[in-house]
């Protein structure tokens, strides 16, 4: 398995890029358009950078620590004179003949000499009171005394942060620490020129805008990290099988007790660490731990599973030992807990837009605050008091500095960022709810521009419940229905033939047969391992006396490679026999000999291999899944080093496999098709049987293409290039080929992949696609950990509930008003940065003196400013809301971009109604707002300015504010409809409202 993964993806770069290609692709991303992004601040790729420096700084520690406790161990055993070692009072008391410490010590020393000196793995079983066979009792009081002498399988959690660090953490931005500045000297001088608390006024503005700012974030960070933190335990949510009290059952890791037999196979997780009982062709890949990526073989001479290691190969029983903060795992995560925190994808800052507006806020500041200083410096040379400067006048400079740093806060947006970690956190809460676990924020956008979906059949668009419904056993094919006898079908075969077969069922198998707790036979095992065991008990077969009749030699599990499995067993006379078991016409290629209805082995001629080959086709365009079993007389002295042989089978039969598709599938792919979403078929099952699956899923269609996998690597780049488009089912796929049909489809065709995987050789096809989608109850640990998604449920109709999310986040995002990140900025600068600065260059006017002081209890915010607001808030709201419902008849819109040209006229109309707006806020009351209006030009050149960018913008730069150049009629269109804000803001003027 690892020379296979080796030599095939060894060279296999991963989706995620470089610190410096990430830094190259997000100036490019920053200027088109980024809406997922938070706007609060910008990039900073260094700290990123120093975190992933952690990260591998932390990796090298925990390698360096394992090797050098093991070796210091080691040494410090060596040295020490071996004494007998005394059970400690209480654990004799327990009923146990060894204490945890000395447990873990065992185990993290590797230390073979004191394993020999407890009795072995045989005298560790006895002493911590369990059984291969039946594991730890489950008595409550037992589990309990477990417990409390050995510990529970939990691992010490970094304590959540406060609210309150979220709010110190807000208050770190530089521009609130200005603004906090300028509001202390603003009460200082204040207060000390005007008294208490008509000082306090400004001063206590900025400390309460500051507190709205600070307290506004800090809540949608902490919501985040709640939401971020429920999703973390989503995903540790793991099952093991564990024998207890003689039954298998499934437990959370989390229960798992000392004592506990647990079965591992190929992808899962090592819950804890613990010793090798029994097994076969264990490799266990160490690198999550000790940085090794070469796999290490576990056996009787080396019996030591550490916890957070994965089984890469094989499969074993495994007695544990040491759980929670004692495992070596335990102890080095507690010693590196002082490493920087991991940033959330919740978490994600602004880069290249934000900080492009940032700075052109932070030039309108300066030359903001240059113009009013300037005119303060005019009047106290114009007045001769430019010689005296009053407490007043220096209020009057920190009121201007603060305007300033107020024009670069409200420049970075804050409301439209918010609104969208809300709504991905909002979706990711809900895909929980319909079986998607999110593990990448990132995936929840991208799932939404997805182009194509590269899905497996088996458990994804079929049931997965899989049962034989035909078999071919010497040569004579039989229908197999549970309603009937079973047992009959065969009874005119020879009883040699029906032994030959339970043994080859019964012992080449993955699978278990046990009694439950309700006395009830249970059949454990994938399904496909599940149906054949049912198939070997409904023909009369006693499958623990099968197998107590032969030992187990050597086991080579399945392998999606060889697409095969094989046994060696050793007979009750000494003998020694192969099984093996896998795609019919490979393991019907291996086979010389097939077994005649009269029990004999005679040589395959080419009438019975093509009415064989005819069997397997029969049986696949019947949607069926099709196996072969054979065998082979092993030569004496087979030892578990020797390589099970591969050719001069004798072929027993074939059985096929019904797996129903599974409900609203067919449904669902018609949906992704009127998306716009190619779904293709990967399998490694015979090309008939996925050719008929994929049409009753709807998946393959007139003049799409089904291929086989040694076929599709045959071919040329340039052959690629031209079949893949075409290409709807791949059958008889390695690993290999579905990585290779992703990435020709991501690189040479530029679509966005999303990839269905539930076996650790699906890894690098889901680290390769844009979108990995691991399957939750098939899957293994290793495919979930390098997946983007998680399908709870394997159910490729979830699949499509998550595109049906991504696309709803981005329309969220635009929800208010059909405008882009780009121009709800442009839009942004125009309100508040460029708002601000023309009408706060205002010269003051006669018209002033003529109205009523504010007084002391005057509301800032007065019922003329609410008539107002209220005024163009109305006729923009029905403006927006007509044009979204009603445009494309209006302007008579057709066509394959109606969208975006409405789009566009939208955002044109809501522009020009802000400067119209500008212009009718000249004047709170009075009609004419254009009296000295050319007096004034800053606010002519602002305005000027807007019209001019607005028109570059709209004609030449589509790509990146997702416009489209509009037409002279489309343009007067716009004009009219913003300037019709101006009669209606006087008509409303007219409404008499109390000064207050």
């Amino acid at each position: 398995m690892e020379s296979y993964l080796n030599e095939n993806f060894g060279g296999v770069k991963p989706k995620h890029s470089s610190h410096e290609a990430l830094g190259r692709w997000r100036k490019v991303v920053g200027v088109v358009k980024n809406p997922k992004r938070r706007f609060r601040f910008t990039a900073n790729l260094g700290k990123r950078s120093e975190a992933a420096a952690m990260k591998r700084t932390n990796q090298e520690k925990l390698r360096v620590a394992v090797l050098v406790s093991k070796a210091a161990l080691q040494f410090i055993h060596g040295l020490a004179p071996q004494s007998e070692y005394t059970v400690p009072a209480a654990v004799k008391a327990a009923g146990y003949g060894i204490c945890a410490e000395e447990l873990s010590s065992v185990v993290e020393s590797h230390d073979i000499k004191k394993l020999k000196a407890h009795g072995g793995t045989e005298g560790l079983l006895s002493k911590v009171s369990t059984s291969e066979s039946d594991g730890v009792s489950t008595s409550k009081d037992k589990l309990a005394s477990r417990q409390e002498i050995f510990g529970i399988n939990k691992f010490a959690e970094t304590e959540a942060r406060s609210f309150w660090v979220f709010v110190w953490e807000a208050l770190q931005d530089m521009t609130l620490m200005i603004l906090a500045a300028c509001a202390f000297f603003s009460l200082v001088v204040g207060i000390a020129t005007e008294g208490w608390p008509k000082g306090a006024h400004d001063g206590l503005g900025i400390v309460a805008s500051i507190l709205l700012v600070v307290f506004v974030t800090a809540t949608s960070d902490y919501r985040q990290s709640l939401q971020f933190k429920d999703l973390d335990k989503e995903k540790k949510k793991i099952t093991v099988q564990v024998t207890r009290s003689g039954y298998r059952q499934k437990l959370s890791i989390y229960e798992l007790l000392v004592g506990d037999i647990v079965h591992l196979s190929i992808g899962d997780q090592v819950p804890a660490d613990g010793l090798f009982v029994s097994g076969f062709s264990l490799l266990i890949n160490e690198s999550s731990l000790t940085g090794e990526s070469e796999p290490v073989a576990v056996n009787a001479e080396n019996p030591f599973l550490l916890s957070g290691t994965k089984v890469q190969d094989g499969s074993c029983k495994m007695l544990v030992t040491t759980v929670g903060m004692r495992t070596q795992w335990g102890k080095l995560m507690a010693t590196l807990s002082e490493g920087g925190d991991d940033e959330t994808p919740l978490q994600v800052k602004l880069n290249g837009v934000a900080t492009i507006i940032g700075k052109i806020g932070l030039v309108f500041a300066v030359v903001t605050f240059a113009v009013l200083t300037e005119s303060l410096f005019r009047r106290k040379i114009m007045d001769g008091s430019y010689l005296s400067w009053s407490g007043d006048d220096a209020l009057e400079l920190l009121e201007f500095f603060a305007i300033a740093v107020t024009i670069v806060v409200v420049a970075v947006p804050e409301g439209l960022p918010l609104a969208v970690t809300l709504s991905l956190a909002f979706a990711m809460k809900k895909m929980m709810n319909d079986k998607a676990l999110v593990r990448h924020l990132a995936a929840c956008e991208t799932m939404g521009s997805a182009t194509s979906i590269c899905s497996d059949k088996t458990g994804t668009l079929t049931t997965n419940h899989m049962t034989v419904v035909k078999a071919c056993i010497c040569g004579k094919i039989k229908e197999v229905d549970k309603s009937s006898n079973t047992k009959s079908l065969f009874s005119e075969l020879p009883d040699s033939v029906m032994t030959m077969l339970s043994q080859s069922i019964f012992n080449n198998t993955g699978g278990d047969v046990v009694i439950n707790q309700d006395g009830k036979r249970e059949i454990l095992g994938t399904p496909t391992e599940t149906a054949i065991l049912e198939l070997g008990l409904s023909l009369g077969g006693d499958f623990q006396a099968v197998r107590k009749a032969t030992t187990l030699l050597k086991v080579e599990p399945f392998n999606s490679a060889k697409k095969r499995m094989g046994v060696v067993i050793q007979l009750p006379g000494g003998a020694f026999r192969a099984h093996c078991k896998g795609a019919s016409e490979i393991i019907l290629a291996s086979c010389s000999k097939y077994l005649n209805d009269q029990g004999n082995a005679v040589p395959l001629d080419s009438a019975t291999i093509a009415h064989l080959n005819a069997t397997i086709e029969s049986f696949a365009n019947e949607a069926l899944r099709t196996l072969c079993l054979a065998y082979i007389e092993v030569a004496q002295g087979f030892s578990a080093n020797d390589a099970i042989p591969e050719e001069g089978y004798t072929c027993i039969g074939i059985v096929g496999i019904k797996d129903p598709v599974r409900p609203g599938v067919k449904e669902s792919v018609a949906i992704c098709r009127s998306a716009g979403i190619t779904v293709r078929m990967v399998t490694g099952d015979n090309i008939n049987t996925a050719k008929a699956i994929a049409r009753e899923c709807g998946i393959l269609t007139e003049g799409g293409l089904a291929i086989e996998g040694p076929d599709f690597r045959t071919k040329s780049a340039e052959e690629m290039f031209k079949l893949i488009p075409k290409i709807q089912v791949m059958a008889r796929s390695s690993p290999l080929d579905k990585h290779t049909l992703v990435k020709n489809l991501r690189t040479t065709h530029e679509e966005v992949v999303a990839v269905t995987g539930d076996g650790t050789n699906d890894a690098p096809a889901l680290h390769e696609a844009d979108i990995g989608l691991a399957m939750g109850i098939a899957g293994t640990e290793v495919a979930k950990e390098s997946a983007d998604v998680i399908i709870l449920d394997d159910n490729f109709s979830t699949i499509v509930t998550v595109a049906k999310w991504g696309r709803s986040v981005y329309i969220n995002i635009q929800k208010s008003a059909p405008l882009t990140a780009v121009q709800l900025l442009w839009v942004n600068m125009i309100m508040d940065t460029l708002g601000a600065l023309a009408l706060a260059t205002e010269p003051p006017n006669d018209e002033l003196m003529k109205r009523t002081p504010v007084g002391r209890k005057g509301n800032f915010i007065s019922n003329i400013m609410w008539r107002n607001i209220m005024g163009q808030a109305i006729y923009q709201f029905f403006v927006i809301w007509y044009l979204q419902t009603e445009g494309k008849t209006l302007f008579e819109l057709k066509g394959d971009n109606s969208d975006l040209v409405l789009n566009t006229l939208i955002f044109n109309c809501f522009v020009f109604c802000q400067v119209f707006n500008e212009v009718s806020s000249r004047e709170m009351e009075r009609i004419n707002v254009f009296k000295g209006i050319l007096d004034n030009n800053v606010f002519v050149a602002v305005l000027g300015s807007t019209v001019v960018f607005q028109i570059i913008i709209v004609q030449f730069l589509g790509d990146f504010a997702n416009t489209t150049p509009l037409s002279l009629r489309e343009w007067f269109s716009c004009i009219v409809i913003g300037f019709i804000g101006m009669p209606i803001a006087a008509i409303v003027k007219l409404f008499p409202v109390g000064s207050q």
